[in-house]
């Protein structure tokens, strides 16, 4: 029988409900149960509430997603049109700002700054990955096994994933290896959001600012001294902020991604057994965690350019729009059967899409091909130290995180 209060397409009418929490008091676990449910009340597109209470449109159906990541010309990523940031409903110190509020960056605009801006940020990420990502992510692995090798366990979160990317990324920065773990808890904590994200972003900014006022005086081969040099002429405040931009981002996502790549070999054992052998491709397993458990499981924000439908729902001009990355993937439209293996597909949606689609992608699989191989050579008969659905996970608003892996090792 057809619900008379689902319209063609979905996104029904709930008289006297208000939207999902998915922050703070209240709140809902944000998982696949939650979006199954998101979806029988209101179908591909539903009404949510972040942080400090700020409504939103949640994107849950693949084909939406790829609509609104596709066309910036009626999705845009600049938040100076958000009708109820320009009207005072959100609090310009809201932790929120964070991630969906307007910056001098390339995620941030459209059309030809975009253009401009984001041109910048790759031409110096392809150059950082040619001058030894590997090699890095080789020496810092090997740096934070060194600690725990001789105890015969650890936990490969905490010990290991957590911070293994940002040691990267300070080399490839030109910052001192002493700011990475600092860094890390940062970059973290912005993602996180609550009251600490903007002291944490202050200070991520501050360390940034004073990176780039050296390599002005003193450039080198790093990743800030191109991004000063390069022809698009990035000003002050935009270098500054890109390198804010990329430091946590591909920190965040690749730690993330990393450990739930750890968990996936070592709970199902074929997935381990296979990369021992040879007959498995990381890269495999990476594809298969991306569609199963993206780094970040919601990406923010667009904002409608115009009156619309999306998913049967009366978008209106200025509204903020979150993308579920976790539930398109698993969206029944286009997945009906979880369990079948996605090897060789590689278009789930978790380094976004469109225009503004994740341009260092190729450097967080280098980290994660170069850390996991590692760890395997060097710790023999690697094993979960507890039974698989011990392990928890801690959500936020974008993305979910393994909390421990802890796991034992022949010494």
């Amino acid at each position: 029988m057809n619900d008379p209060t689902r319209p063609a397409g979905g996104c029904p009418v709930v008289h006297g409900e208000d939207p999902t929490r998915l922050y703070g008091s209240g709140a809902e676990t944000v998982s696949q149960a939650l979006y199954a449910q998101l979806r029988e009340r209101h179908g591909s597109v539903a009404p949510v509430l972040l942080e400090g209470d700020v409504r939103a449109w949640l994107v849950l159906g693949y084909r939406e997603n790829r609509r609104v990541l596709d066309n910036p010309l009626q999705f845009s990523r600049d938040s100076r049109i958000w009708r109820d940031f320009e009207e005072g409903r959100v609090d310009p110190a809201s932790p929120l700002m964070q991630m969906v509020g307007w910056r001098p960056d390339c995620v941030s605009q459209d059309g030809e700054p975009h253009r401009r801006l984001r041109g910048a940020v790759t031409d110096n990420l392809y150059a950082m990955a040619g001058r030894g990502v590997r090699r890095h992510a080789t020496y810092f692995a090997n740096q934070q096994i060194d600690a725990f090798a001789d105890a015969g366990q650890a936990d490969l979160v905490a010990e290991f994933a957590e911070y293994l990317p940002m040691l990267v990324l300070t080399r490839v920065f030109g910052l001192a290896a002493k700011e990475g773990r600092n860094l890390a808890e940062s970059s973290k904590q912005v993602i996180k959001g609550g009251a600490d994200a903007l002291v944490h972003n202050e200070r991520i900014m501050g360390i940034l600012g004073e990176l780039a006022a050296r390599k002005r005086k003193e450039p080198g081969s790093d990743f800030a001294s191109g991004l000063i040099e390069h022809h698009a002429t990035p000003d002050e405040d935009e270098v500054v902020n890109h390198l804010r931009l990329v430091l946590i981002t591909a920190h965040t996502t690749t730690s993330n991604l990393l450990a739930r790549t750890l968990q996936l070999i070592l709970t199902d054992t074929s997935w381990l057994s296979g990369l021992v052998s040879g007959q498995v491709n990381l890269s495999a397993v990476v594809e298969e965690v991306m569609w199963n458990s993206p780094p970040l499981a919601v990406l923010p924000g667009r904002f409608a350019t115009a009156d619309l439908e999306l998913g049967g729902c009366p978008v209106k001009q200025g509204d903020l729009l979150v993308l579920g990355l976790a539930a398109g993937n698993h969206d029944p439209e286009i997945r009906p059967d979880t369990g079948v293996s996605v090897d060789g597909n590689a278009s789930h949606l978790a380094f976004s899409g469109g225009p503004h689609e994740c341009p260092a992608q190729n450097i967080g699989h280098a980290i994660i091909e170069t850390a996991v191989d590692v760890l395997l050579h060097r710790l023999p008969g690697l094993r979960l130290a507890v039974p698989p659905d011990e392990l928890t996970s801690t959500a936020s608003t974008w993305e979910s995180r393994l909390d421990s892996l802890p796991v034992e090792f022949a010494l």
